[in-house]
């Protein structure tokens, strides 16, 4: 009987992975494009290994626009979740334009989730993973690629300032 449940468990285990991936792969794929600018940061300290930390200029102007607890020595921004409307020019270059209250969006705007964790504003994510090796390619970054899908962002590339996908050239 628990070789049954053992089995059972872990087909049910299997499948719910499996659904997590199709759904994130549908995201990729029918998530609204938009490229977010990422932030100056040192390029000596950007690169840990086979992954790069993120930062976003949009998480300054959310910072700028969230009430602050006020402490002895500096405000702080309390943990939270919230979103946020974004402007799309021409390109897809999202920018920030207000803090969501439950107005209506306009034409070329977009809801973006956000989450506050230990003062930092979080978007999708605050790492890029490639090849190890592979550093310089990605040094030249300028813009993360999003799919947004029900306000929740997935990163699915780096670009440059001209908005040309950053990736290792492909061997023929």
């Amino acid at each position: 009987m628990s070789k049954k449940i053992a089995l059972l468990s872990l087909v049910i285990i299997l499948l719910l992975i499996n659904w997590s991936i199709y759904q994130k792969e549908q995201h990729l794929k029918w998530g609204e494009k938009v490229y977010l600018e990422l932030a100056p940061v040192d390029p000596r300290s950007l690169m840990q290994g086979d992954y790069m930390t993120l930062r976003f200029s949009l998480a300054r102007k959310i910072r700028d626009a969230l009430p602050k607890e006020s402490t002895r020595f500096r405000a702080k921004i309390m943990s939270s979740d919230g979103y946020i409307i974004v402007k799309l020019n021409k390109k897809h270059i999202g920018t920030f334009k207000a803090l969501y209250t439950e107005q209506t969006l306009g034409d070329n705007e977009l809801l973006m989730h956000y989450r506050v964790r230990n003062g930092k504003i979080k978007l999708a994510s605050n790492a890029f993973f490639f090849q190890e090796g592979d550093a310089k390619i990605y040094e030249k970054a300028k813009y993360g690629e999003f799919r947004v899908k029900n306000a929740e962002l997935l990163l699915s590339n780096l670009y440059d300032a001209e908005l040309k996908k950053l990736s290792k050239p492909s061997i023929k």
